[in-house]
């Protein structure tokens, strides 16, 4: 098969994928993916995107979203192959969206709603999209649904604890102090301490849990994305560990033979050189 002439166009990604998962020519290993096998890789893709720019590299980013489209069109793709849907519904289902979520730019409310109004008419709106869809599958709609139940649940920990949070605060449940956060991640901390000293491995998994969950609620009253820190601080970690194995490699030293105290001299030296 010839590669497709114009590579800007989106058609031309569309029939790249055809092509890897047509039967008689195609790829052996793109013909065997399943949404279940592909799924993995999908999130992964969206975690590389959000690493670009954590790193500030706009030439990986486009490469990632790259990445992350080439996701969206293998699911597309095999969703066609089974009659369900192709790209273009994908496309319309999303723009079809934006648009009912934006009154205030594409309605009749345009350029006449408040920030506040915006927030509440998103999430009136995904409120009725969210029946609609329970709806279509034949669900009893729920009398009293709870706060929290507009909660996605397919997010990342990190992030799934950060939106319940955020949820909560609305209605006033929330620490007035990032203080007092700070105090409830100590308070965890000693109940870790005590869960380990009881040696119960449930309970030092459910308290290193509340302890997470404590930590993102003081990143939320700071004003600092959880997830970018946690990335930021790994990032760090690598960079520094990299320079112990670069010193100890100079000294003719393996990593396996070098002493715990060797090593954290050697991180206190990364450490300080980042500081300079």
């Amino acid at each position: 098969m010839k590669p497709p002439s114009n590579p800007t166009d989106i058609a031309a990604l569309l029939e790249v994928m055809a092509a890897l998962r047509t039967p008689v020519g195609g790829c052996p290993w793109d013909l065997e993916q399943t949404f279940e096998t592909i799924a993995p890789y999908t999130i992964e893709e969206a975690y590389e995107v959000a690493d670009a720019i954590t790193r500030h590299d706009l030439d990986d980013l486009r490469e990632e979203l790259g990445d992350l489209l080439l996701q969206v069109v293998y699911h597309a793709r095999m969703a066609e192959e089974q009659g369900a849907f192709a790209f273009p519904d994908v496309v319309a289902a999303v723009v079809t969206k934006m648009v009912r979520r934006h009154p205030h730019v594409f309605g009749d409310e345009a350029g006449r709603m408040s920030p506040d109004e915006v927030k509440a008419a998103w999430e009136r709106i995904k409120a009725e999209e969210k029946a609609e869809r329970a709806a279509r599958r034949g669900e009893l709609p729920v009398q009293q649904p709870s706060l929290l139940s507009s909660v996605k649940t397919g997010q990342p920990a990190l992030a799934h604890a950060l939106a319940l949070q955020q949820k909560a605060g609305t209605v006033g449940f929330d620490w007035n102090d990032p203080r007092a956060v700070l105090a409830k991640i100590r308070e965890e901390a000693d109940e870790i301490e005590a869960a380990l000293d009881g040696g119960d491995a449930r309970e030092i998994a459910a308290e290193t849990g509340d302890l997470l969950f404590a930590v993102v609620n003081l990143a939320r009253h700071a004003k600092v994305d959880p997830d970018m820190a946690l990335r930021s601080a790994s990032t760090k970690f690598e960079r520094r560990f990299g320079y112990i194995e670069q010193e100890l490699a100079k000294r003719g030293k393996a990593l396996g033979a070098a002493t715990l105290d060797e090593m954290e001299a050697l991180w206190c030296e990364a450490k300080q050189a980042e500081k300079e």
